[in-house]
């Protein structure tokens, strides 16, 4: 993250960010206490579990519950909370001390999950379909132990019945998962990532091979080395040790995340103008990270559409000379698949790849204009998935002004006339769900979701924001004047398994923002 002092210039901070991202090699993410919950029950032979029970403990909310968000996204870090307690306290490797607050943390937990709408609605997180009901399986099997002989109860009073599965998740989903790949005698790509949650369904002839972390992922790893061979252990050791080294003990839901870090700051810099200097740089990530194949958001990920068109997108705007050909893997006829096998398509994949699209064809020297047929389609899809209100949601990320903001300055670079009418309708829900202190947000006001909401008025705007959108753009502007300039702790609303902030990402969408009102006034 940046380490300019307040008061620098543009400039000054968009080369201190690129030089801090380009300086780390794992990523600005804060640790995830659903993996790290899970790597401290699948790998007690990993040194360091007393700094990360400690964590647990800490990280428990006042109403037993643990992670970000609002309830519904409690849900599963709760479940990996309670998981790890109970697996600890079971284990009896610390002091009484500990093993009565794990005890106590347990029963809180149960509490709150009990507490929990019963139906949800639950988000669109990764493999959720997966892991909550295999983490209640694992629950109920401590449970089942507690108050036996070889199992003290909880804390006095505390409710040990077996826990229902939620309201839409289905009991018997990871063992029929399971099923269908060892029928097929394969396990696909795209479940190494959330490998935990059918780790104990998978035979041993069908496990996986991992070079490095598997599917990017602590808690897979873990989950993997401890369903493997001994030899494994000592192989998923040494790739877990410096993640843990990286994040303080404790795990993140990807290791690294130098690609998607890297290609979504680049961008976000370059709406204000990338400085000069940074361009080496820059395009010495595109030149590792752009591939013919395909892009990966991390190693150990499948190859995926909304990786693939930033790379492509950012190789256009520093000049790189890549074409958009990987992105032809990915398409489907009317718009991209983020990957084989997708359940559910994401507009600001789409998105991206329509600014990649558009990008490229500008930049050629022969090419008059955009002639791209896909270009027309993906324009016409993007219009389709707008909602009744005027925004767009998406799989990837909490809140609307993020996907809004990527479909809003797609189709204002390319769309005219056709997507006018759905920009304008993005412009007025932007402008009226502004909140009085200036800010927006899905939850509460954050400086990220402003940062969205300003480029949103900024590119639906031209020639001039309305009398409306200037108001609301003057009272953004004060607001985020009042952000620090660096190394807030931006709140998680970004989609994995649970909720993250890539850190360096949000704040390069807030210099970003804050340089394109600066340059307004000009």
């Amino acid at each position: 993250m940046s380490n300019a002092p307040a008061g620098s210039t543009f400039a000054e901070q968009a080369i201190d960010l690129v030089a801090g991202v380009d300086q780390d090699r794992w990523g600005s993410v804060r640790p995830s206490l659903y993996e790290t919950a899970r790597v401290i029950s699948a790998a007690p032979w990993l040194p360091g579990e007393a700094r990360r029970v400690e964590y647990l403990l800490d990280e428990q909310a006042p109403d037993g519950s643990w992670g970000a968000g609002p309830e519904p996204y409690r849900l599963l870090p709760t479940l990996s909370g309670v998981e790890a307690a109970l697996a600890v306290f079971r284990r009896a490797t610390v002091s009484e001390d500990v093993r009565a607050r794990l005890a106590s943390a347990a029963a809180r937990g149960l509490s709150a999950l009990r507490a929990l709408p019963p139906a949800g609605p639950w988000p669109d997180t990764a493999a959720a379909e997966l892991l909550v009901p295999g983490l209640v399986s694992e629950i109920n099997e401590h449970l089942a132990l507690i108050g036996t002989e070889e199992t003290p109860r909880l804390a006095d009073g505390a409710v040990t019945d077996r826990l229902a599965v939620p309201g839409g998740y289905h009991e018997g989903a990871p063992a029929h998962v399971a099923a269908r790949y060892k029928a097929a005698g394969s396990l696909p790509v795209k479940l190494h990532h959330t490998f935990e949650g059918i780790a104990g369904h998978i035979p041993r002839l069908l496990m996986p091979q991992a070079a490095g972390l598997l599917g990017s992922s602590p808690a897979a790893t873990a989950a993997w080395a401890s369903s493997h061979t001994p030899d494994a252990v000592e192989q998923a050791v040494a790739h877990l040790e410096p993640v843990a080294l990286r994040y303080d003990g404790l795990f993140p839901e990807a290791a690294p995340i130098r690609v998607f870090e890297r290609l979504w700051v680049a961008a976000a810099l370059a709406q204000a103008g990338l400085p000069t200097s940074t361009l080496p740089t820059i395009r010495g990530w595109v030149d590792e990270i752009y591939d013919p194949e395909g892009v990966r958001g991390a190693p150990g990920l499948m190859t995926d559409a909304d990786d693939t068109a930033m790379a492509v997108l950012v190789a256009s705007l520093v000049g790189r000379p890549y074409g958009p050909g990987p992105l032809d893997a990915f398409h489907n006829g009317s718009h991209f698949d983020c990957y084989v096998g997708e359940d559910t398509g994401s507009v600001t994949a789409n998105a991206h790849a329509l600014q990649a699209l558009v990008s490229c064809s500008r930049r050629l020297p022969s090419e008059d204009g955009i002639d791209d047929p896909r270009a027309d389609k993906l324009c016409d899809w993007l219009i389709g998935q707008q909602s009744a209100e005027g925004h767009w949601p998406d799989k990837w990320h909490a809140s609307p002004y993020y996907a809004t903001e990527r479909c809003v300055r797609a189709l204002a670079q390319y769309g005219g006339h056709r997507a006018s009418a759905a920009v304008a309708k993005a412009a007025a829900w932007t402008a009226d769900t502004q909140r009085d202190d200036g800010s927006w947000g899905v939850w509460g006001g954050t400086a990220e979701e402003t940062a969205y909401a300003v480029k949103i008025l900024l590119s639906a705007a031209p020639p001039a924001p309305t009398p409306d959108q200037v108001r609301a753009l003057g009272r953004a502007e004060a607001y985020l004047e009042a952000v620090p300039d660096a190394g807030a702790e931006h709140p998680a609303l970004w989609h994995d398994k649970t909720l993250y902030a890539p850190h360096a990402m949000i704040e390069a969408e807030i210099l970003g923002a804050r340089e394109m009102l600066r340059i307004r006034h000009l």
